[in-house]
């Protein structure tokens, strides 16, 4: 017999331990329960708890799905809002 306990809990975490998890706000990770891009448990009415490991296969996911922003629709970096400034100057 092992001495290694076999232990087959599942640890839940609050919305504030699961923010600093993923470094996140507390408030990006009640957005994504309301949009339901990350699972929670219900233990109560008020009372919600996340899985860590649930939650992270959750987001893989979404960002294996989301397709590649295009150069029309990605975000500008400070270096294209820097160059931009710098030809207005000239």
């Amino acid at each position: 017999m092992s001495d290694v306990p076999t232990d087959k809990r599942t640890e839940y975490l609050t919305a504030k331990q699961l923010a600093e998890a993923l470094q996140v706000s507390e408030t990006t990770i009640y957005r994504l329960r309301r949009t339901g891009r990350i699972p929670a448990v219900h233990v109560t009415d008020r009372l919600v708890r996340y899985n860590l490991r649930d939650v992270r296969r959750a987001l893989q996911r979404a960002n294996a799905a989301e397709p590649e922003a295009d150069g029309d629709d990605a975000q500008m970096g400070f270096a294209d809002i820097f160059s931009a400034f710098e030809a207005t100057q000239e």
